[in-house]
């Protein structure tokens, strides 16, 4: 039987915007890109690809009252979301995130909230209190008052808890989260969350044992790009080495990633089994183009994985 997972978490429009690099300050750039509106927002990336790794999926967000809020809606139930804790706000916009990608797949993005600034405490309460869920999974392009509420429902009821520590905000009140079965950041993430960043071993190790200190977290795993993933619970690391594939577009790789380590882990138990179909599950994603649009199904992961 599917294990249910409540997601808390952002719903956007991304305008994507293909540029052969981003331009100096004062510089005005003709592009031959293309450009595109496509569905994404942390939140429901990770959404849309835990039900795609298998999960049940219950979708804890809100979205404007226009036309691309009726767009994302019907997009997530496409995907086989529970929506019913999607809010239409009336007096906000939907969340918009404008993403400028360089021809090495390697983007720059810019996020306006709208509808997003308005996921409340009671939203997330709201939600867990009605769905029941097995694991509740979150990140941060969401009010830290929500973030917290979904910590601590997960803490009072005993269900593991997924952090994905994006995007990083250095004065987030970590402390609050009580306990968190896997903690997620990337290389920035990481170092604006601790001041280390993990370009080598050794500060791999002291920026997960820093980030031990201050909140009680079973499983660091840090997300490093090319170099693949670092997992510490505490006593051992263990580095999962990448996949190689050519890279389209860098974004959602880290949602992806999120997801697929979450359901993963749910399903099995094992770490470092759930962090190698993670990397499977974020390359596939780095080798297409968008946010959502880039999500793998279950069977391309192990399908790479096989390989």
């Amino acid at each position: 039987m599917a294990k249910r997972i409540l997601v808390a978490g952002s719903s956007n429009i991304d305008f994507l915007l293909s540029t052969p690099y981003i331009p100096a300050p004062g510089e005005t750039m003709i592009s031959s890109g293309k450009y595109a509106f496509t569905p994404g927002g942390k939140g429901a990336n990770a959404a849309v690809a835990a039900a795609s790794f298998g999960a049940d999926v219950v979708f804890c967000s809100r979205v404007g009252d226009d036309a691309y809020g009726d767009r994302l809606i019907e997009l997530f139930k496409k995907r086989g979301l529970d929506t019913r804790n999607v809010h239409v706000d009336r007096l906000e916009q939907t969340g918009l995130a404008v993403v400028m990608l360089e021809k090495s797949g390697t983007n720059r993005i810019i996020v306006y909230s709208g509808a997003n600034a308005k996921i409340s405490d009671i939203d997330v309460e709201n939600a867990f209190s009605t769905s029941y869920p097995d694991a509740v999974l979150t990140q941060f392009e969401i009010r830290p008052e929500a973030v917290i509420a979904a910590a601590k429902c997960a803490a009072d009821e005993s269900v593991p808890l997924f952090v994905d520590a994006g995007p990083a905000n250095r004065d987030f009140p970590l402390e609050q989260l009580e306990r968190v079965e896997i903690f997620s950041p990337n290389e920035i993430e990481t170092e604006i969350l601790t001041g280390i960043r993990p370009n080598n071993l050794e500060n791999c190790l002291r920026a997960s044992i820093a980030l031990c200190n201050r909140v009680d977290i079973k499983y660091v795993v840090l997300k490093l790009g090319n170099r693949g993933c670092y997992v510490y619970d505490g006593k051992y690391c263990d580095l999962i080495s990448p996949f190689d594939v050519p890279v389209v577009d860098t974004t959602a790789a880290g949602d992806v990633f999120t997801a697929a380590i979450s359901t993963e882990y749910l399903r099995t138990g094992d770490i470092l089994t759930s962090a190698k179909y993670a990397n499977a599950a974020g390359a596939l994603a780095v080798s297409k183009l968008g946010a959502v649009n880039s999500v793998p199904t279950d069977e391309e992961v192990r399908a790479l994985l096989a390989q």
